[in-house]
């Protein structure tokens, strides 16, 4: 009974082995493939950027969300870090230009909020001064839509914010965070913690939002509709009935109608998340490598001004 057991423990510990070798060698073989892939894309864009051609949407819609596209930006980041390893000033300048395009994206989209609260007034007032059902805006053919469509599109303004100025927070250290030991542990064990988070945490969510995200937007884009599932050959025999059937149906008869945006920007959260888990990874690391001394360099955080100096003045 003991042999059997051992032998049945050795089995199976051979067969995991074995699944470790094929993994690692199916990863292998897909970074040494990432760069024909991604020279292939670039030397043949009418293959996937020619839209009026339905097989390149197709192609397109199918790449995005593929083994090929994930293997293609992960030997970019292994590319980028190895050089950046080597060259901190070319990381630093990585860090830089990442966190400059989560700020200047946040810092715009982050109006949406006085849009979404001067809309909210607009309405009110329409609706319990004038008694209108509907609002109108410009001459000659003017834009016209019911109170409940310009209601329901104030969470499309609520969106933007979310989705759009989430990386920007981040930047500026604004997101909550739950604190176990992160504040009593030395400086460099805190860079480690945050390198193994952007890693293990932040990438995978980002990645794993993408995937579901990319083909959640097509579906409410196109018909007929692509699955995660589907083949590259199978999206391309689909390609012969595509045709654009872009959601505009709202929750109410009258209500706001653009309903597919939602899909786009979280597919533009997942992006932007993505891109900041890579930065927020290179800043840990180049503040671990450089010491205190480098906390917080070039980091562009948002100051109240002359008032907020006048404030700490006083206390």
């Amino acid at each position: 009974m003991g042999d059997i057991m051992q032998e049945s423990s050795a089995a199976g510990f051979g067969q995991i082995l074995a699944s470790i070798g094929d993994l690692f060698v199916w990863t292998i073989q897909n970074i040494a493939l990432a760069f024909y892939n991604f020279g292939y894309a670039v030397t043949n864009p009418s293959l996937w950027l020619d839209w009026s051609d339905k097989q390149a949407i197709m192609r397109f819609v199918y790449y995005g969300g593929s083994v090929e596209f994930f293997f293609v930006v992960f030997t970019t980041f292994l590319i980028v870090t190895a050089i950046g390893m080597w060259k901190r000033n070319f990381m630093w300048a990585i860090v830089r230009g990442l966190e400059g395009f989560a700020n200047t994206t946040g810092r715009f989209f982050a109006w949406a909020g006085l849009l979404m609260v001067l809309q909210q007034v607009i309405i009110v007032f329409m609706q319990r001064i004038f008694t209108r059902p509907d609002i109108v805006f410009g001459f000659g053919v003017p834009l016209q839509f019911d109170i409940s469509w310009y209601a329901e599109e104030l969470k499309f303004y609520n969106a933007l914010v979310v989705a759009l100025c989430a990386s920007y927070t981040f930047v500026q250290g604004g997101h909550v965070r739950v604190d176990l030991v992160y504040s009593g542990v030395k400086y460099r064990t805190k860079k480690m913690i945050d390198m193994i988070g952007s890693l293990i945490f932040m990438l995978p969510a980002a990645t794993l939002i993408w995937l579901y995200g990319w083909f959640f937007m097509w579906r409410h884009l196109i018909v007929p509709k692509p699955s995660a599932s589907d083949k590259l050959e199978r999206l391309i025999a689909k390609s012969r009935a595509l045709r654009w059937n872009v959601e505009t149906i709202g929750f109410s008869p009258n209500g706001f109608s653009g309903y597919f945006l939602f899909k786009i920007l979280l597919v533009a959260f997942a992006a932007m998340i993505f891109l900041h888990g890579i930065a927020f990874f290179y800043r840990s690391y180049l503040e671990w490598k450089e010491g205190p001394e480098s906390e917080g360099k070039y980091l562009d955080k948002d100051t109240l001004g002359e008032g907020e100096e006048a404030y700490e003045g006083t206390h």
